[in-house]
């Protein structure tokens, strides 16, 4: 199998470090950089190779997740979750350590946000979310053999689809649910992998393995 290791990314399809786009989450990370100046405190980038198969999307990076360490989904609660069941299904091997050096590789697999930039209370404004977008496109269609995209939530869903030109009418967003956006490409939707969501009993493991059993089998 094909892996890719920590340090891989995709850095011409995501913003730069001072990306200036979007006023409030700028002043938002201004703020974070001197509170807490050894973090990230910066666009997130792709984490995953640009060859992969499979393309997670998230909504944002958390403010001490991903906005902490530089990378996806490394740091908080939904990490926790959504790593351990990628390994499980082998999309990742290694162990996850909840930092971006310990050592885990994705498999097939890349790891991105609808927005990369860490937004006050994890809520983005559709302006923001619609700004951002631009970089999501870029990183699709920088993906040849992609076949299967994932999106955890509806805000996920809802930025992936104008992303390739689709009404969301067409495409309702459910738990579990598969939308084929043509021959060679499935979206399959989850509701996130938050600590909010998993605590209420919104989503449960055997939920969220149930997506994995569905794309795995489609791939």
């Amino acid at each position: 199998m094909k892996t890719t290791s920590k340090k891989t990314k995709c850095p011409e399809h995501d913003p730069g470090r001072d990306c200036p786009a979007c006023p409030r989450l700028v002043a938002f990370r201004e703020k974070w950089r001197a509170t807490e100046p050894a973090w990230h405190n910066a666009p997130v980038a792709t984490f995953g190779p640009a060859n992969a198969s499979l393309l997670i999307v998230g909504l944002a990076p958390g403010l001490r997740g991903a906005n902490q360490t530089g990378r996806p989904f490394t740091g908080d609660s939904a990490g926790d979750l959504l790593y351990k069941t990628l390994i499980e299904f082998g999309f990742a091997s290694g162990t996850y350590g909840a930092a971006p050096d310990d050592g885990l590789a994705l498999v097939d697999t890349a790891i991105t946000n609808a927005v990369r930039c860490v937004p006050p209370e994890n809520k983005p404004l559709a302006a923001e979310i619609n700004t951002c977008r631009q970089f999501l496109i870029a990183t699709i269609a920088a993906m040849p053999k992609l076949r299967v995209i994932m999106a955890l939530g509806r805000i996920a869903h809802d930025s992936v689809l104008p992303a390739l030109n689709l009404r969301r009418a067409a495409f309702p967003f459910a738990h579990g649910a598969i939308h084929s956006l043509g021959p060679r490409l499935a979206l399959h939707d989850s509701y996130h992998c938050s600590r909010y969501n998993t605590n209420t009993g919104v989503l449960t493991e055997d939920m969220f393995r149930s997506v994995f059993t569905a794309i795995r089998r489609g791939l």
